[in-house]
């Protein structure tokens, strides 16, 4: 999500930082800062705001040296800030960090009983600590970085710098990314390909578990345990806009693979899963309203729409909150009754859509207390609104949502257990499963991504449909709505999505051998049911492709294909089921040869009526 750099070789270290931090500004931020090491120790700059901040200060108090690391945040432990911008100094250390430490509290309390003292409301600064305390003990830098990283738990980019040891950078990596720039004389460490090109198209990436030690004319690789790992560079060839596509051919894609990481940027800061509780710090003045909360509004449009309907499953049935859903477009010319004890939940990537705008503030107009989700910091449908919960899923280019729409689902997963946490309606035990569950939700995500060639082939197989039919029941009946609506946005195909149950009640009229059905049949209680669907659409010759967690004999009679998932608890298996579909649409338009980033009548942010 944020951005990372870091340098180390013979050129004045800041400006390779702050051009590095410029590349990566499309992450999204919100305080930026450097780190420079010279003959004097290691001087810190760091600046709320955007690199032009960051760029002045540089310019009224320079550093200077040729050892450095950079960062760009995006506030989640703590508020926009100096103190808790990176770099994060203790002792003699200084570190930059992406992603979330699980356990800092208790790491936390335990330096802290040591008499550390912590400077920032931050999880990251516990690294710095933890580090620095392991070099007190005799150890050296880069034994007590690897020893630091060992006591980690959660998804985490470390770039590291001692006073002690000036001439080397060490970077460790679980889950979220870094990638090692090779140079004549110098050498890089960064988040992402775009921060490195102006200097070197050479470059390695860490795995998961992996360290790298960096100097001037050397990058030794090794695991947690201190092994050394052989690690050749590889050429990149990418241009600069497709460095941004990561490699990948189109944004669409990009943002699909993003998924794994934007979920975890998005539970980041939220979750106390020793204590099977969800954290919201931006609610804490929104509290007095939450506890006379006697329903839910909720209103968004598009695929943002999708999103609440599955998010009225989760208040419903987590909370014990009635939610009504509306399109933004539709409720703004209703007249509703609300009321003070009425949250209306607007739901947003962009912030500006205007239907759902025009709704806010007529719901806020009523009476309503107001919620946004968003993606886009400071929108205008985060500043209207009462309290804002932002998804982190990091800029989306392309038009056709993926990666948003998956976060507002998590938003929305954990904004519910939240309520019911506070309500009384979810015992512990039941908070802390739901929460063990959506922790391991990103590997599950990375598995189903891993059946790409999969779906691959089989939107090859049926690319040349003219339309297509998406069922689902309960909880994942939005989801054939948001798969039928993926499809029709990128490759211009007529797809409809309907529950399961009412297909006998129309649809069925369409069904004949030309009809591929796709068909969410997750082992959930409605199983037999929709398979007893799915034999009425193949006794019309319909082309079934199956979306399921469980393979049955049954199934594999009636299926032209099966997509097998890996099962979940059945409020986050829409996820799941989410990701073969964005596949199967992206990889039928591509096909079909249709504009995949940027289709035809369609608009990234629909800010007009």
């Amino acid at each position: 999500m944020c951005g990372i750099i870091a340098y180390i070789g013979y050129r004045e270290a800041a400006p390779v930082l702050l051009q590095g931090l410029k590349r990566l500004e499309y992450r999204g931020y919100d305080s930026a800062g450097v780190a420079v090491c010279n003959r004097t120790g290691i001087v810190v700059r760091r600046s709320v705001g955007k690199l032009s901040h960051l760029d002045q200060l540089l310019r009224e108090q320079p550093v200077h040296g040729t050892v450095g690391l950079g960062h760009t945040r995006w506030a989640t432990h703590g508020r926009p800030s100096e103190e808790n911008a990176h770099p994060h100094r203790a002792g003699k250390v200084v570190v930059i960090h992406n992603g979330i430490i699980e356990n800092y509290l208790a790491l936390r309390h335990e330096l802290s009983a040591k008499g550390r003292v912590f400077q920032s409301e931050t999880d990251s600064e516990v690294i710095s600590h933890l580090i620095d305390s392991y070099l007190q003990e005799g150890l050296s830098f880069r034994d007590a970085t690897r020893a630091a990283v060992q006591r980690l738990e959660g998804s985490f980019a470390i770039v590291a710098l001692c006073e002690d040891d000036p001439q080397r950078i060490l970077t460790a990596k679980n889950a979220t990314p870094i990638v090692i720039g090779f140079g004549q004389d110098e050498n890089f460490i960064a988040s992402d390909i775009p921060a490195l090109l102006d200097y070197t198209r050479q470059v390695a990436f860490l795995d998961d578990g992996e360290m790298a030690e960096v100097t001037r004319d050397h990058v030794a690789f090794l695991d947690f345990h201190g092994r050394p790992i052989e690690r050749a560079p590889r050429q990149i060839t990418w241009d600069a806009i497709t460095a941004q596509k990561g490699g990948y051919k189109h944004f669409l894609l990009k943002e699909i693979h993003e998924q794994p990481q934007a979920i975890i940027d998005t539970m980041r800061g939220r979750i106390r899963a020793e204590a099977g509780e969800i954290s919201f710090g931006e609610l804490e003045h929104f509290l007095p309203s939450l506890d006379t909360l006697e329903r839910l509004q909720l209103v968004a449009c598009g695929t943002a729409w999708h999103a609440c309907l599955v998010g009225k499953f989760f208040f419903e049935e987590l909370a014990g909150l009635p939610a009504e859903v509306d399109y933004g477009s539709e409720f703004r010319y209703r007249h509703t009754p609300l009321s003070q004890n009425t949250m209306l939940v607007a739901v947003s990537q962009s912030g500006e859509t205007a239907d759902t705008l025009a709704a806010l503030e007529g719901g806020k107009a009523r009476g309503a207390k107001t919620l946004a989700i968003c993606n886009v910091v400071d929108a205008s449908i985060p500043r209207k609104a009462d309290a804002v919960i932002y998804t982190h899923a990091g800029p989306e280019i392309s038009v056709a949502s993926t990666k948003a729409f998956t976060t507002q689902l998590t938003i929305l997963y954990l904004l519910a257990v939240y309520l019911g946490r506070r309500r009384g309606v979810l015992d512990p035990a039941k908070g802390h499963q739901l929460i063990a569950d959506l922790l391991t939700l990103p590997a599950l995500v990375r598995t189903v991504l891993g059946k790409e060639k999969t779906i691959e082939k089989i939107a090859k197989k049926y690319g040349h449909a003219s339309d297509f039919l998406y069922l689902g029941r309960g909880v994942n009946y939005p989801i054939a709505l948001e798969g039928a609506l993926k499809l029709k946005e990128i490759s211009y195909i007529h797809a409809e999505g309907y529950p399961a149950g009412e297909m006998k009640h129309g649809p069925i009229a369409l069904i004949d051998d030309k009809m591929p059905v796709v068909v969410l049949l997750p082992k959930d209680p409605v199983y037999p049911k929709t398979l007893s669907n799915m034999k009425e659409v193949e006794a019309r010759g319909g082309r079934i492709i199956a979306l399921t967690d469980t393979v049955s004999p049954e199934l594999e009679e009636i299926a032209w294909e099966i997509i097998e998932v890996p099962t979940t608890n059945h409020l986050l298996m829409p996820i799941l089921l989410t990701i073969p579909l964005q596949l199967l649409a992206y990889h039928i338009a591509v096909y079909r040869g249709t504009d995949v980033d940027q289709p035809r009548n369609l608009a990234k942010s629909v800010t007009v009526e």
